[in-house]
C-alpha cells in the first residue's frame, strides 16, 4: 500500500508544484495520473522515490515513511521502486545489455559496478528481460542505435531488473507515436497483471487511460481534481482537469 498524505512541493522562487495532495494506491493497482503539462504529474512521481524532496507532507509505503528515511534506508527502498522515463534516460554509447544491467546497481558491490562486473545470474536475467520486451537480439547494440520505442523497452527491462514492487512511469509514451505508445503500455500492463507490480503511470491521453488504467487521479496546477474510475470522468470533470477551453476528442 502506498499512501500520499498532504503532499506539497514548492520550488525555489515560490513555484507551487503540488498542494496538499492525498490518495492511496493498493498493491497491484494500475493507476494513471493525468493533467496538463505543468500540472505536477512528474513532481508527484519523483517525490515518491525522493528524486525530488517534498516540501511538506508524508509518503508511506508498506507503513514505512519514505519522507523520513535515512540515506541507507532510502537506498533499500529505491531498490524496489523502478522508474521509467519519458526520454528513456539511457547511456547512449553503452550496449543495451549494460543499460539493462544498470537496474542491478543497488544490489551489487559498488566496485564491481564501476567495471561492469555483474553475477552470471544477473546477466542471464538481463537477457530474459530483453526477451520479454522483444529485443533480445539488440543486446549488444549501442543504445543510440535503437528506435525510440525500442529504447523505451530497454528502460522497462532495466526497471524490471530491480525486481520492483512499484514502477513509476513518468510519461513513458509522450515522445512516441500512437502505435508504439500502445505497445509500451501493453508491456507495462503485462508486468502489472502477471507480476503483480503496482504501476503509477502519468499520461496525457484519455484513450490510453480508459484502455489500461484501473483507476485515475487527476491534477490541475498541483491540486488533486479527481480520484476515481476512468469511466467516471464526465464532461464537467474533464473541464475541471483540462480547463474550460478544452475539448474532448472522440
Amino acid at each position: 500500500m502506498l499512501k500520499i498524505q498532504n503532499l506539497t512541493k514548492i520550488y525555489e522562487g515560490g513555484v507551487q508544484a503540488l498542494t496538499d495532495v492525498s490518495f492511496e494506491v493498493p498493491k497491484g493497482q494500475f493507476l494513471a495520473i493525468i493533467g496538463l503539462s505543468g500540472s505536477g504529474k512528474s513532481t508527484l512521481l519523483r517525490c515518491i522515490n525522493r528524486l525530488i524532496e517534498p516540501t511538506r507532507g508524508k509518503i508511506y509505503w508498506n507503513d514505512v515513511d519514505i519522507t523520513d528515511a535515512s540515506d541507507e534506508e532510502l537506498r533499500r527502498i529505491r531498490r524496489k521502486i523502478g522508474m521509467v522515463f519519458q526520454h528513456f534516460n539511457l547511456v547512449h554509447r553503452s550496449p543495451v545489455l549494460t543499460n539493462v544491467l544498470a537496474g542491478r546497481l543497488g544490489y551489487v558491490n559498488p566496485a564491481w559496478s564501476l567495471v561492469n562486473r555483474f553475477p552470471k545470474s544477473d546477466i542471464e536475467n538481463a537477457y530474459k528481460q530483453l526477451e520479454r520486451v522483444g529485443i533480445a537480439d539488440k543486446a549488444h547494440h549501442r543504445a543510440d542505435e535503437l528506435s525510440g520505442g525500442q529504447q523505451q523497452r530497454v528502460g522497462i527491462a532495466r526497471a524490471m531488473m530491480q525486481n520492483p514492487e512499484i514502477i513509476l512511469a513518468d510519461e513513458p509514451v509522450a515522445s512516441l507515436d500512437p502505435v508504439l505508445a500502445h505497445s509500451i503500455m501493453q508491456y507495462l500492463e503485462k508486468i502489472n497483471k502477471e507480476d503483480g507490480v503496482t504501476v503509477l503511470c502519468s499520461l496525457h491521453f484519455l484513450d490510453l487511460v480508459h484502455r489500461y488504467a484501473d483507476r485515475v487521479v487527476a491534477l490541475n496546477e498541483g491540486r488533486l481534481m479527481f480520484d476515481g474510475l476512468p469511466k467516471d470522468i464526465d464532461d464537467a470533470k474533464f473541464k475541471d482537469i483540462y480547463g474550460r477551453e478544452a475539448e474532448r476528442v472522440g
